[in-house]
């Protein structure tokens, strides 16, 4: 079986995309079937070094009109797998069948938090690829449930859950030498939370911000600091008004982009971590940091609580009281922080790459087999002249 993927989000910082392709190809080069041929299509030169040697790779532009109106069909009809990944969004002309990842759809029940040229060129490409597609995988339940809801004429069998996971990157190391990594890298010399996510409008950060701001005139005695890592987005600018404007903005610090190797360093610096977001289709910071062994505070939305399930204190992403109120039980209780750390790492053992980079490969091959021709046998098709 030949598996082709578009893989242009590798190298290019499209955070989540990007994790999830890279470490599906991870989990692919892994599998124990040999007889899988798997082409990954990128746009970066990173990317072609950073995949395992299992996989072959071919070049195609970070223009997405070039890239989805012209050249990925271009390189289908020459190198003709028996199907193609991709994430949201197939190319204009297809020569085989496609299997997308779609792992959310807030572009349809939350509009708002995009602006209004991505939310209808979402609307319009997304909709055209699952209609296309032979099967649609998604990342949660929760997800499963809100694809079948807007896209009602789906078949339920056609849409498939396979979750993300932590990489087995994102672990416990030393408190002192995280400590001492992000001193040196950021000059974070105090205790901080840390949030994680582009600066977007559906993760919260605004709402974060204020709260911190509440729990710092709340509890005086608490030296901590707001750490916010994550790629500016359009919304960057209303995010760091907001920091300017909550009295606290001294105390509150934003890291950009972050590689996974100073994030990990991160996670296991700070004392504990909080993900405040309205909607997530699945929520993969939060697992990630529970891999690194921090408590976590997380919104009670969404796919949050599936994902989290009873190893985080969840709280309403619209309550500010609420969000005050769990940040300050985990700071100021070490017992309840200890045993949350604890459950973190096991829930975040239960996922695995691997497993699901297994799971997508069964999917696959359900779905070349189906696409092959039947051949009737020899005597049954005599009978018939």
């Amino acid at each position: 079986m030949r598996i082709a993927v578009d893989a242009h989000a590798i190298g290019r910082h499209l955070t989540g995309n990007e994790v999830y392709v890279r470490s599906l190809l991870n989990g692919f080069a892994a599998a124990k079937d040999r007889e899988c041929e798997v082409l990954a299509y990128v746009s970066s030169e990173e990317a072609c070094s950073s995949l395992p040697a299992g996989i072959r790779t071919s070049s195609i532009s970070t223009n997405p009109f070039l890239r989805l109106g012209y050249e990925l069909s271009m390189k289908l009809r020459r190198d003709r797998p028996d199907l193609l990944h991709v994430q949201y969004t197939a190319p204009v002309a297809c020569t085989v069948p496609v299997v997308v990842s779609v792992h959310d759809v807030s572009f349809l029940e939350h509009p708002e938090y995009f602006t209004g040229g991505r939310a209808r060129q979402l609307r319009w490409t997304v909709r055209r690829t699952v209609d296309r597609a032979a099967r649609v995988l998604t990342v949660s339940e929760f997800s499963r449930r809100a694809i079948l809801r807007v896209y009602g004429h789906l078949d339920e069998d056609k849409v498939v859950v396979a979750p993300n996971a932590a990489g087995a990157e994102f672990r416990p190391v030393s408190l002192q030498a995280a400590r001492a990594a992000v001193r040196q890298r950021f000059s974070l010399d105090r205790p901080f939370l840390l949030s994680v996510g582009d600066l977007q409008p559906r993760k919260n950060q605004i709402g974060l911000i204020r709260a911190f701001a509440e729990l710092v005139r709340a509890c005086p005695q608490l030296g901590h600091d707001l750490v916010l890592a994550g790629k500016p987005t359009w919304f960057a600018d209303q995010v760091q008004a907001a920091a300017r404007e909550s009295g606290v903005g001294d105390r509150i610090r934003m890291l950009g982009f972050v590689s996974d190797t100073d994030l990990l360093q991160l996670y296991n610096a700070c004392d504990l971590f909080v993900f405040p977001s309205f909607y997530e289709g699945f929520g993969l910071p939060a697992l990630e940091a529970m891999a690194c062994g921090r408590a976590v505070a997380c919104s009670n939305a969404s796919a949050l609580p599936e994902v989290v399930d009873s190893a985080a204190i969840l709280f309403d992403p619209y309550r500010t009281d609420e969000m005050v109120r769990a940040l300050k039980d985990l700071l100021l209780d070490a017992e309840l922080r200890a045993r949350m750390e604890r459950l973190g790492l096991q829930r975040a053992a239960h996922f695995s790459w691997q497993k699901t980079a297994d799971a997508i490969l069964d999917v696959f091959r359900e779905v070349a087999h189906q696409s092959q021709p039947a051949v009737l046998p020899a005597s049954r098709s005599l009978a018939h002249r």
